[in-house]
């Protein structure tokens, strides 16, 4: 009996410092290996050095982050991450710009191996391109909103995140897979609406993760669907503006047939967020345009195949 009772407080000891830690934003041996284990199982390359960034750039596995009028740049060396990190990146310097009124300062992207600093983790995954830097910012309002979201999106298991101190900064590194599982479940979500005009709410979902993805401003939302607040339920439908008052904001089609559409790419574009928009896939998207690369150029007309 004091066994069985010695090992129950053992096991509860280890589940309250887990809690601790992802309330304090901690890092741990184990989210390292983690974040390490998930870099070999994506098939990333581990940056040696800066003579190796070009190929991997020229042959689409890393993809340049720029500043825009939602991000800023500081003291960037190599402004590149893997496509699937870019996507995030771009997502949440958005919501972030919305819901604060301020840019989001991303602090480091990748990081080759002979750029790493001294106290850097050996099984960082800056060198292979999914780890993104950003800087904690001033206004308490920017701070609680930033925080609040990387930890729910860290319980949705998507990121794994860390506080750092020297210097302030979170560490973020991104479980790409995951994420573009969740995002096409918010897509699914898109297609399950009325008349293709509604949204149904997901576990997770907020306000201003639904007008980042629809396009449709908060005010908007809450004022077609009478809600006093931000408060939204698991299962709720949520009516949608025309699509057509906001296909300037998310990409429209240029043309549609009964089952293929055009799509011109606007800036920012990536060929992995135009697949989550419309329900395919990156392959499908290659096939279907001649097997192109993922550097896109704006004004350029891809195929879109609803099938």
């Amino acid at each position: 009996m004091k066994n069985l009772i010695a090992t129950a407080l053992m096991l509860f000891s280890l589940l309250g410092g887990s809690l601790a830690q992802a309330q304090t934003l901690k890092g741990s041996p184990t989210s390292i290996e983690n974040q390490y284990r998930a870099a070999h199982a994506y098939g990333y390359t581990f940056v040696k050095n800066s003579g190796s960034v070009r190929g991997l750039v020229n042959s689409g596995r890393l993809v340049r982050v720029n500043a825009d009028n939602q991000l800023v740049l500081h003291d960037v060396s190599f402004p590149y991450v893997v496509p699937g990190a870019k996507v995030f990146l771009d997502r949440l310097s958005a919501q972030y710009h919305r819901a604060c009124g301020e840019k989001l300062t991303v602090t480091s992207l990748l990081r080759p191996k002979d750029r790493q600093p001294a106290n850097s983790a050996a099984k960082s995954v800056h060198p292979a391109g999914m780890a993104i830097d950003l800087r904690v910012p001033r206004e308490q309002k920017c701070h609680s909103w930033l925080q609040k979201t990387l930890l729910a999106l860290e319980k949705d298991r998507v990121i794994d995140v860390t506080r750092e101190r020297r210097p302030p900064h979170y560490h973020v590194a991104v479980f790409v897979e995951r994420y573009e599982t969740r995002l096409a479940g918010m897509s699914r979500s898109l297609q399950g609406g009325a008349n293709g005009q509604g949204y149904v709410v997901r576990r997770g979902d907020t306000l201003s993760d639904i007008s980042i993805r629809t396009g449709v401003r908060v005010a908007q939302l809450r004022a077609v669907n009478g809600l006093s607040s931000n408060l939204i339920k698991i299962g709720q439908k949520l009516q949608l503006p025309d699509t057509n008052s906001v296909a300037s904001d998310v990409g429209r089609p240029d043309s549609l047939a009964s089952n293929e559409m055009t799509y011109r790419v606007n800036r920012g574009d990536t060929l992995w967020d135009i697949a989550i928009r419309y329900g395919t896939s990156v392959q499908h998207l290659r096939r279907t345009n001649g097997r192109i690369n993922d550097f896109l150029k704006i004004g350029q007309v891809l195929k879109i195949s609803k099938g």
